[in-house]
């Protein structure tokens, strides 16, 4: 979801990060009111990769923050940690269950050997906004739900918020024509592995894997065709002049993430603090995803607007890209079950919730 890094020095320690070293002319992010007695506070340290002004940063993780603060009547004080100040994605699991944050931007495509049923949002198909995946995800994922009790549990961690960009499309940066999906047939898309890898493989296409910040360089000098993306990463990564087709309708996956506390720290907050957490939770999730759609919905008009041709899939290749999407989830799934995991049931569950969330 996002790959970028603020580089900073490497003497600087966690330990000194707590103690309020500002990084990079990156100010500490405090979400308190003023006046509220020292106290009576209970501070919690949150941490993440995101770059500023980062779609999910503006629409999820700032306006929760708020919310929980106001709920809890001013007691919840966050200090937001963002651009890795505290670590990469791929640490923040750890950091968060060794306390030196307290709430952790977790995405099980980051840690995917411990996290494998949560792939289960990102696979293919079946979803067709950031709504459907969000509402289906978060219902399997809290109040013990199926996915709490198999991926969070053992990891001694508890999901406050879940964010999941709207689903990916393919978006060509070359001029060839596209009309059909045996029209993609031999061109090259980044993809960011695992189940988008599958489904490219199916359509004759080849996945390649490499950071978001090198795509727009890569799809200027023809090194690749295009990539895999929601429209909203189109508009940030600034490929919005280079796309000349782009496919609408379709559902090549997406990216999740959560932001998770751990267990011991929330065993230590009072019970009006939980509250306050969960529910501002629950009404976070839902207006961010309806943010992300809209933002979504939007960014597609921009670049209809800019002149790229928006195909989409239906009749005998819509049916064809189903079935492809359908192979992909179940070949995903039977893996899990030879791996002792219950990928075929996780992977009923989601749908089951992704059909309630419509």
């Amino acid at each position: 979801m996002n790959r970028h890094r603020n580089s900073h020095p490497a003497s600087v320690t966690p330990a000194a990060r707590l103690a309020g070293v500002v990084l990079l002319g990156l100010p500490l992010v405090a979400f308190a009111p003023r006046g509220e007695a020292q106290e009576s506070r209970i501070e919690l340290r949150i941490a993440d990769s995101l770059p500023a002004g980062h779609i999910i940063a503006e629409n999820l993780t700032k306006p929760w923050m708020k919310l929980a603060t106001e709920l809890s009547g001013g007691r919840l004080v966050f200090k937001y940690y963002p651009a890795e100040q505290m670590g990469k994605a791929k640490d923040m699991l750890t950091l968060t269950q060794s306390g030196v944050i307290d709430i952790g931007y977790v995405g099980p495509s980051y840690i995917s050997e411990k996290m494998p049923l949560s792939a289960v949002a990102e696979l293919p198909g079946a979803a067709t906004n950031a709504c459907q995946v969000m509402r289906a995800y978060w219902s399997l994922a809290k109040d013990d739900g199926p996915l709490y009790t198999n991926e969070f549990k053992p990891n001694r961690i508890r999901p406050l918020l879940v964010a999941a960009l709207p689903p990916y499309q393919i978006v060509l940066g070359s001029s060839k024509s596209v009309s059909s999906l045996k029209d993609l047939e031999g061109t090259k898309l980044r993809a960011s592995g695992g189940a988008q890898n599958l489904t490219l493989d199916r359509l004759n296409v080849i996945p390649v894997r490499m950071s978001p910040p090198e795509i727009y360089e890569s799809m200027s000098r023809g090194t690749i065709d295009g990539t895999l993306f929601s429209f909203v990463s189109v508009e940030s990564y600034k490929l919005t002049p280079l796309t000349k087709t782009a496919t609408v309708g379709s559902n090549f996956g997406t990216v999740l993430v959560t932001y998770s506390i751990s267990d011991a720290k929330w065993a230590k907050l009072p019970p009006e603090a939980k509250r306050a957490l969960i529910e501002a939770g629950d009404r976070t999730v839902q207006s961010a995803c309806a943010a992300f759609d809209a933002q979504e919905r939007a960014a597609g008009e921009k670049l209809k607007s800019a002149g790229a041709q928006l195909v989409e899939f239906k009749g005998a290749d819509g049916a064809a890209f189903g079935r492809i999407a359908d192979e992909v989830a179940s070949a995903w799934a039977a893996d899990l079950d030879k791996r002792g995991k219950p990928g075929t049931a996780t992977l009923t569950a989601f749908r089951d919730a992704l059909a309630k969330a419509k």
